[in-house]
């Protein structure tokens, strides 16, 4: 029998069974019994499947997606399936698989022997956390709640209320996730000093130039930079906005664009992380430049300058009152214990430097 001539329950099956939305599109362009299929009153039933195949657990998304000031982010809200809805499923969806990407770099950045490919599992389970981070982010990192009224008893406990919809392993995995959103933050969005030191004699080790950090000069001194490596710095990669920030000229320091030192740049990162994971990203890919990072940060408004993200904070309290430590938390998700991802002996596959 040809596929066109299934009967129609059997193909309905099969777009059920699709692994992403374009894979159930793309079906349904192939003949016009397809599409009539696809278009009947199955098409938000076969979109919503393709959706929580690829970007799922959707029900967390739905949760995200749907929240506003109008009722606390802990109640679970039913809504039902509409075209608009699977369109923002999808674009938070898109949002958390980048981050699904990028965690096992992040995640081995160090432990680099040990980096593989996370398996489909540990990706649904990155997604999820994703989702909860920001619908965390969503409602408590906004104009309504300044840094004055962060600590307010009421405050915690609202935000309290959030996290004991989750299991503490799932805590821990919002908490692995989370010290990816930091590092991500931390190196490639704002920098501290001794990271762009380390970048810049890694980019030019036989370099004589001193960077200059927090100067504040009514004038530029002029660039003691030679170039020592004319195939690299002909190449490509010299040429992007990212390896630009590097280079120091009449007009540019890189010292300048470290964000400081230990305790300040400490402070920096747990302001910074009050952005959504999709605003994370955008600047990680749009905003090499401080002053651009710190142009955008202005456009949020007042409230976010000086009023450090409260996870961790809500966290540690939610931990505390189920009888557990903080410390043993981190300490287990660092070893590989819990979180996302467990260390193995032999991973799934190999993946590149970051």
């Amino acid at each position: 029998m040809l596929f066109e001539d299934l009967p129609t329950e059997t193909v309905t099956q099969i777009f059920l069974s699709l692994p992403t939305v374009t894979s159930a599109i793309a079906l349904s362009s192939t003949c016009h019994r397809f599409r009539h299929i696809f278009s009947s009153s199955k098409k938000l039933l076969i979109l919503s499947q393709a959706a929580d195949n690829e970007y799922g657990p959707i029900e967390e998304a739905v949760q995200l997606v749907t929240h506003n000031a109008s009722q606390p982010a802990h109640i679970r809200r039913n809504v039902p399936l509409s075209d608009a809805l699977i369109h923002s499923i999808i674009k938070v969806g898109r949002v958390a698989a980048q981050w699904e990407h990028l965690y096992p770099f992040k995640k081995w950045k160090a432990d680099f022997e040990n980096r593989r490919l996370l398996t489909d599992e540990e990706r649904y389970k990155v997604r999820r956390a994703i989702y909860r981070l920001w619908l965390f982010t969503r409602a408590f990192h906004n104009p309504d709640h300044p840094r004055l009224s962060r600590s307010h008893p009421l405050a915690m406990l609202e935000r309290a209320s959030l996290l004991h919809n989750f299991s503490t392993p799932e805590l821990a995995e919002m908490h692995d996730v989370h010290n990816i959103l930091r590092d991500t933050i931390g190196n490639n969005i704002c920098p501290s000093n001794g990271t762009i030191r380390r970048k810049f004699q890694k980019r030019f080790p036989d370099s004589t130039h001193q960077l200059l950090f927090n100067m504040h000069l009514p004038f530029q001194p002029p660039s003691t930079f030679v170039p020592s490596d004319t195939y690299y710095h002909s190449s490509p990669q010299a040429g992007s906005k990212f390896h630009a920030k590097f280079v120091p000229s009449r007009n540019h320091e890189p010292g300048a664009e470290g964000w400081g030192d230990d305790i300040l740049h400490y402070y920096v990162v747990e302001d910074m992380l009050k952005l959504d994971p999709e605003q994370i990203l955008w600047l990680k890919a749009n905003a090499p430049f401080k002053g651009q990072v710190e142009a955008y940060v202005r456009s949020l408004g007042d409230w976010f300058e000086n009023n450090g993200e409260t996870f961790a904070q809500t966290l540690a309290f939610v931990v505390q009152q189920r009888g557990g430590e903080m410390e043993e938390l981190k300490e287990a998700v660092e070893e590989g214990e819990m979180g996302v991802a467990v260390l193995e002996g032999d991973g799934v596959g190999v993946v590149g430097d970051l």
